[in-house]
């Protein structure tokens, strides 16, 4: 089921929330709606829902016109970020809620529920209240009774954002290995780079409102269409007046043409990585120039405090010119 939205807008009092955005999702596909807080982006997953109305714009569903229906009318699945279980109801009775109060026969009801407890591999746990389950446990059982009803939309809203990092991991792993076998369309919305890099078969960047970049995970990251994307998809430092990525700047220990002379500030060894920052010659030490290493580049280089090194942009690496509000603010968002 593939969704457009038109030219929407929504305000809420003087604050714009959303100005003329217009994206279109292809059919089973994973989407990403990714930007920073009060971007708009889960105001615009509201409005496809049904949850929220727009000031103005439509919202097709599979070529059907579905901007004045009810959000029970669209078919579609919701998943928040905090669970919304029914605290007295088994995982069981959770999952199969929606389609009891669809007056399912009974043993559809039992029958789906049980298909959809393997799928998500909480069958053990049918039985247990909701409380009993660990806070990864209940988002797949949250993702399973949005699933019940069968669904043409799945979406999610930030539905990781409230697990530590290493259930989000596995989570989103175990997300993109359950879409990629029910082939439900799927829009989830994220604030986190890596997991919408990681997951997403197509990511819309949206910023203060609008639409930043639409394209697929490579092409954001290898191509960004303005210093905010690139900013927002990693970490960027300045050289020579551009931003690039601190992973993209070749270094020497030795002088080269057309190298920039510096010298090695701090590093710091975060896992595999080595931090550097580097004060060029002719700029000042409060600037530096940020680079990223591998660990064992950095060994074979032999780099430490006080290092003399030589600075280069890698070839057909992305660069950008800086955002007119400042890189600072790229360095905040991107962080």
């Amino acid at each position: 089921m593939s969704i457009s939205a038109s030219n929407i807008s929504r305000r809420f009092g003087d604050f714009v929330a959303l100005n003329d955005v217009s994206i279109d999702i292809p059919s089973g596909g994973l989407t990403a709606l990714l930007g920073p807080s009060g971007g708009g982006k889960s105001t615009l997953l509201r409005i496809i829902a049904g949850l929220e109305v727009a000031d103005a714009g439509t919202v097709e569903i599979n070529g059907a016109d579905a901007t004045r229906l009810p959000a029970q009318r669209r078919n579609v699945g919701f998943v928040f970020q905090h669970y919304a279980a029914f605290r007295h109801l088994t995982v069981a009775g959770n999952v199969g809620f929606g389609l009891k109060i669809r007056r399912r026969p009974k043993a559809e009801i039992a029958a789906r529920v049980d298909e959809l407890l393997k799928l998500v591999h909480l069958s053990q746990f049918a039985d247990r209240l909701p409380s009993q389950l660990s806070g990864g446990q209940r988002q797949r059982m949250a993702l399973a009774r949005a699933l019940a009803i069968e669904p043409a939309v799945l979406l999610l809203d930030e539905p990781f954002g409230a697990l530590d990092a290493k259930v989000r991991q596995e989570l989103r792993e175990w997300l993109r290995r359950l879409h990629d076998e029910v082939h439900v369309t799927t829009v989830f919305v994220t604030h986190d780079q890596e997991e919408a890099l990681e997951i997403a078969d197509q990511i819309v960047v949206i910023n203060q409102g609008a639409v930043e970049q639409v394209g697929t995970p490579d092409e954001l990251y290898d191509r960004p269409a303005n210093a905010f994307v690139m900013g927002f998809l990693g970490p960027v430092t300045s050289l020579q007046g551009r931003l690039v990525r601190p992973h993209d700047i070749l270094l020497d220990t030795a002088p080269v043409a057309d190298g920039l002379p510096g010298r090695v500030l701090r590093a710091a060894r975060v896992g595999f990585e080595v931090r550097l920052e580097i004060a060029l010659r002719d700029r000042p030490a409060d600037e530096p120039v940020q680079v990223t290493l591998t660990r064992a580049e950095a060994r074979r280089l032999g780099i430490d405090a006080e290092a003399e090194v030589w600075l280069r942009h890698a070839p057909d690496a992305p660069a950008t010119e800086p955002d007119p509000v400042g890189h600072e603010r790229l360095v905040a968002v991107g962080a």
